[in-house]
């Protein structure tokens, strides 16, 4: 059984930080890539961010590239994405996920979390 959980979503002010965790527990977790998305109201699952099982190569989408950085602690088993300057339209549920690829579309993952709330205010 694969268990994966989001955690650190809050309230932040726009241009503020958060850095939000993924744990993951039940598979080998450096053989898996972890893939960074979210949903804002009306709208559909968006890809964010994604590393690499090493953690060697990480992707962003345009929206976030040079504002949110993804890492990981293998050791650990967890996955972090820190962001930075974030902006009102970042207001979104964001969710983790695990898979063998290394793609940008939410189809190609596997293993959810149950998503974090995250709320930036002007």
């Amino acid at each position: 059984q694969v268990h994966v959980v989001e955690s650190g979503g809050g309230l932040v002010q726009a241009g503020g930080s958060l850095r939000l965790s993924c744990a993951a527990s039940g598979r080998t977790f450096s053989n898996y890539a972890v893939g960074w998305f979210r949903q804002a109201p009306g709208k559909g699952r968006e890809f964010v961010a994604a590393i690499t099982g090493s953690g060697l190569t990480t992707r962003y989408a345009d929206s976030v590239k040079g504002r949110f950085t993804t890492s990981r602690d293998n050791a650990r088993n967890t996955v972090s994405l820190q962001m930075n300057s974030l902006k009102f339209e970042d207001t979104a549920v964001y969710y983790c996920a695990t898979d063998t690829r290394f793609g940008t579309a939410a189809s190609g993952y596997d293993y959810w979390g149950q998503g974090t709330q995250v709320t930036v205010y002007a």
